[in-house]
């Protein structure tokens, strides 16, 4: 259970911060960009339920906040071989899975692609484009700190089940792939 009873606490002060684990690490850690990042993440989707609360895939970006959070403890805590006398919250198969099944639903409704898309078209639709490329990032960081930390392999593959989903989304934002921006290669040359 979180309890917070006051946001500052000045142990920061210096540059460092804990990790779940209690081991204190500079702010420029690997680590903490990794979930910095994912919470960066996090933030954008808020954005984009702000700007359309009544999409029709509210609930599921709802749910994937709820587990970016997930994906956050996960990345605070590093694995160890180590008794920490308490079972650290890790991202799941069943997690990764849930993605699967919401691109395979989500896609259904989408013409099949013969050129690449250019961010844009509806506001949503441009938003999520946004939210895919942090979402990108965030598996560019976990991959720089799995070059040398341990970390649960359904975090990498859940970042990266992830922004196909926020792709998909994109399309479907854009009335299911209607408005989508087509890249014309070579088209100013």
């Amino acid at each position: 259970m979180v309890y917070l009873n006051r946001i500052y606490t000045k142990t920061g002060d210096t540059g460092e911060t804990s990790l779940g684990d209690g081991r204190r690490v500079s702010k420029s850690d690997q680590r903490i960009i990794a979930y910095g990042t994912v919470d960066e993440l996090n933030s954008n989707l808020g954005c984009v339920l702000a700007d359309a609360p009544v999409i029709e895939f509210a609930n599921l970006l709802q749910r994937i906040q709820n587990d970016l959070f997930d994906v956050g403890a996960d990345l605070c805590i590093p694995e160890s071989d180590k008794p920490l006398g308490y079972e650290p919250l890790r991202v799941t198969a069943e997690q990764v899975t849930y993605l699967e099944q919401s691109i395979d639903q989500a896609n259904e409704k989408l013409q099949p692609l013969k050129s690449f898309i250019l961010p844009g078209g509806s506001v949503v639709s441009a938003r999520l484009h946004v939210a895919r490329t942090i979402c990108r990032r965030a598996e560019i960081e976990v991959v720089r700190l799995m070059a040398s930390e341990r970390i649960n392999p359904h975090v990498m593959i859940y970042l990266n089940r992830l922004s196909d989903l926020l792709f998909v989304l994109a399309r479907c934002a854009n009335d299911n792939g209607q408005r989508d921006v087509l890249w014309v290669p070579g088209a100013n040359r």
